[in-house]
């Protein structure tokens, strides 16, 4: 079943707000969001064969660092289409851009279930930790399908299991077993909308690419500290974010208390934290 026409819309107008306000977080946090992402952006890029003068698009690209490590290997006489859908994080792409002297790349304002880009227009298509956060994902594979020319490769990545992310599942369950928030809905766009590799096979499938890769991606995530690893949340996800804004300080004070204990396991003697996290990692020609 779709998502009605109007609840679809309320849904993407919500993310879309969501990642406006996000960007400031993530302009702080880059350096760590790179270094948390690259194992994944790593075989992302890896799966592309990339040469020089192609014309490569990443959608969703947030602060842009996989995309980035395509425009390097496209050079000379190739370009990185570099898109977001909220503006404030093209701003974030632009100046990390600036600040790594890249010079051919082109920044663009892009959906990702309607590809405001001519059909066959790049030879490959970059999309990490977004596709499962669509509300149409079959759509947006279909439009990726669609801009590539006939023998590109796409290469994306979306988040494995709840239970294989402790990383990002004890601030929520924090929240929730102390009555603050409601469990997600299973149906609808999210985090882990993707996790079943299967699906994500068929779906690729299903919108038009051939010889599909599937596989599981370490992804583990490190932080200085139970404290650091609230803030870095505060910045990184909005949701959250919103929810503990709403509490009172001493509600702000427990679910601190609560998210320290579930990292508990996690701890080192020396205060630091190294929490696992897993991602699917997908090829595919067109």
């Amino acid at each position: 079943m779709g998502v009605p026409s109007d609840d679809a819309e309320t849904q993407r107008l919500e993310m879309l707000e969501r990642w406006e306000r996000a960007a400031a977080g993530w302009r702080r946090r880059a350096g760590q969001v790179r270094g948390w992402g690259m194992p994944v952006s790593s075989w992302m890029i890896e799966q592309l064969a990339l040469a020089p003068g192609q014309r490569v698009l990443e959608l969703a690209a947030g602060p842009g660092d996989t995309g980035f490590l395509a425009a390097e290997l496209v050079r000379p006489g190739g370009t990185l289409i570099s898109s977001d859908a909220a503006e404030a994080m093209l701003a974030v792409a632009r100046d990390r851009a600036a600040e790594l002297g890249l010079d051919n790349v082109e920044f663009k304002r892009l959906e990702l279930e309607w590809i405001d880009l001519p059909t066959a227009a790049v030879d490959a298509v970059l999309c990490r930790f977004a596709v499962m956060l669509s509300v149409d994902p079959a759509a947006a594979m279909r439009e990726m399908r669609r801009v590539l020319r006939p023998g590109g490769r796409l290469s994306l990545a979306v988040w494995d299991i709840p239970a294989r992310n402790p990383w990002a599942t004890i601030p929520s369950q924090a929240m929730i077993e102390l009555g603050y928030s409601s469990p997600p809905d299973p149906n609808a766009p999210g985090m882990f909308a993707l996790s079943d590799a299967a699906q994500l096979r068929e779906l690729l499938a299903e919108a038009g690419f051939v010889d599909v890769v599937v596989e599981p991606l370490e992804a583990p995530r490190s932080s200085a500290s139970a404290s650091a690893f609230v803030e870095e949340t505060f910045d990184c996800s909005q949701l959250f974010a919103s929810a503990f804004a709403a509490l009172s300080e001493p509600e702000r004070s427990e679910v601190r208390r609560r998210i320290t204990s579930l990292l508990e396991p996690y701890i080192a003697e020396d205060g630091s934290i190294v929490l696992p996290g897993s991602a699917l990692g997908a090829a595919a020609d067109a």
